[in-house]
């Protein structure tokens, strides 16, 4: 294996995981402060391996399982790589009568991953929510934090499209 290249992977590794240890800093010794070292850990790494948990566990002195405890029974933490965006189809009583469960089916064909999977090119992870609370704009989808409303197939290509071309609709 090229030195070079080993370097650059360990170094971004590095970096990482300074970052890490910089927002540990920020936060040791205050109340609450595993779940906001948490999510900065998974927004710097982009998920939270089981590696990963135990430096922080470590860094603030804390039982191992704990962290892990605390990781898996919140649902927006991920001990899988997720992709850069999240797409969540909304599958409550009103979105999923209004075509839902036909979205997901849509995307699933359309960018070729299974629910809670993420895309072969890292771009998007994909999940299902039991209601994201707008049941008005039936059938509704979020991508990142933005919830879209009354979503067809074909809105969704547009929207997608978007996504790929631009990382995001702008």
């Amino acid at each position: 294996m090229d030195n070079k290249v080993l370097c650059k992977e360990d170094c971004e590794e590095q970096k990482k995981y300074d970052e890490i240890r910089n927002v540990i800093d920020l936060y040791r010794g205050k109340e609450g402060c595993l779940i906001q070292v948490l999510h900065a850990a998974q927004k710097i790494y982009g998920y939270l391996p089981l590696e990963l948990q135990r430096f922080i566990a470590d860094a603030l002195d804390l039982p191992f399982s704990e962290v892990s405890g605390v990781v898996s029974f919140y649902s927006f933490f991920s001990v899988q790589p997720r992709g850069e965006h999240t797409i969540r189809v909304c599958l409550g009583t009103a979105c999923y009568v209004r075509g839902g469960k036909k979205l997901v089916e849509h995307i699933q064909k359309t960018l070729n991953v299974e629910l809670g999977g993420t895309t072969s090119d890292g771009k998007f992870t994909f999940e299902v929510a039991r209601c994201i609370g707008a049941c008005g704009l039936a059938p509704a989808i979020m991508i990142d934090d933005v919830v879209y409303k009354q979503m067809t197939p074909t809105k969704l290509d547009a929207l997608l499209a978007k996504f790929n071309e631009r990382g995001g609709e702008k």
